[in-house]
């Protein structure tokens, strides 16, 4: 039995290597305010990676939730890695006076106007400075504190890049103010709003407003999502709305699919390489931070490619490769298969034979590429 738990205890490590408590001195709020990081399972190991913050008010029961769907979508690849921030507020009443803000003008205020400075000015410059961040911030709260959220947005320049609110309880004028500022955006942006069926008509009818009024706003730059979650409450619905919520904003992250596949690659007559060079820029410059290409995309469209011998496209792919990839055989060999498809096997064993003597990527290793050397140099002979 205690092997068992010690194999549970290290699998949940492999997924997550770290989750671990800090204690932030906040000039701002004068107190001590306590956060949970999660650091991703590769952070320690590969230490050039930059990765996306996710900070999470309500961190007290919202961290474990997250953490969860996180974990799950990048063992999947569907999610990038992320740094997860959780802001503790359990004690006594702090998250009601951490969201406070004055009724009539709709800004922070008294308590509510440190603990928006704490996290502006300390908490955000902190951890930016003690781990590698991407330049991609996310921000989630429920119900007070998803209304909260909302002041970071309507700054001049937003905090955030991304917002997820769960049944907020909307600030004064939130229902305006948000789609306002929403329609004036000029970079890739993300708005995630949900609501229970089981939340009262006080909660409900702001939200129902702000989602109409979004909608007539209508930002092509702006990735908007909303959702009513049926026979759920004020908390469970929260469950529910938490992998929406990371898919909704991930979604150009995720690899080829088959609908994609089908609806959206097969269907050209050409430019494959081109698509896929696309979508890499297109998903780079909607989060804020450069994606690898996916060795398993690339070779669904180096696949496509060979199908409709679209051969000269191999050498678009041997660039896109060199890119990624410098040091490994992927680009050399991918030119070395497109002399081989054209019928030149003496030019496609020289690069054969320079991909031999770079790194192995996938499926590609140094074996592979010297049965490949002598089957140009047999085609060659043959040819002769």
């Amino acid at each position: 039995m205690k092997k068992v738990y010690l194999l549970l205890a290290l699998l949940s490590v492999s997924v997550f290597a770290q989750k671990k408590f800090d204690n932030i001195q906040s000039e701002k709020l004068g107190e001590e305010r306590r956060i949970t990081i999660g650091l991703p399972a590769s952070y320690e190991a590969n230490p050039n990676k930059k990765y996306p913050v996710l900070y999470l008010l309500d961190g007290d029961y919202l961290f474990d939730p997250f953490l969860g769907a996180v974990n799950y979508g990048t063992y999947w690849d569907d999610l990038p890695e992320m740094i997860i921030i959780g802001i503790h507020q359990n004690k006594n009443d702090e998250r009601e006076d951490d969201s406070t803000y004055d009724a009539i003008d709709g800004v922070p205020f008294e308590k509510g106007a440190k603990f928006f400075e704490f996290i502006g000015a300390e908490l955000v410059p902190h951890i930016e400075k003690k781990y590698r961040t991407a330049p991609f911030r996310i921000i989630a709260g429920h119900d007070v504190t998803a209304g909260f959220i909302n002041f970071f947005l309507c700054k001049d320049n937003p905090l955030f890049n991304a917002y997820i609110a769960f049944s907020p309880v909307l600030p004064t004028k939130m229902e305006v103010r948000i789609p306002e500022k929403l329609a004036a955006v000029k970079e890739p942006f993300f708005y995630y709003l949900s609501v229970a069926d089981g939340d009262i008509k006080k909660i409900k009818e702001p939200i129902e407003k702000l989602d109409s009024n979004i909608k007539i706003a209508n930002n092509p730059l702006v990735s908007y999502k909303y959702d009513l979650f049926k026979n759920t409450t004020h908390y469970t619905q929260v469950l529910h709305a938490i992998p929406s919520a990371l898919y909704q904003i991930f979604e150009s992250y995720r690899p080829i699919n088959s609908e994609e596949y089908n609806n959206k690659i097969v269907v050209l007559q050409s430019g494959y390489a081109d698509y896929l060079e696309n979508k890499y820029a297109t998903m780079s410059k909607n989060l804020g931070f450069d994606v690898p290409f996916r060795m398993s995309d690339f070779k669904v469209i180096e696949n496509l490619i060979l199908k409709n011998k679209a051969y000269d496209e191999l050498g678009k792919m041997a660039e896109i490769a060199n890119v990624t990839y410098p040091k490994a055989m992927l680009g050399e060999y991918e030119i070395g298969l497109m002399y081989e498809k054209m019928g030149d096997p003496k030019r496609a064993s020289k690069k054969y034979q320079n991909a031999s003597q770079m790194e192995p990527i996938g499926d590609l290793n140094k074996d592979m590429m010297y049965d490949k050397i002598d089957e140009m140099n047999t085609l060659a002979k043959q040819t002769k």
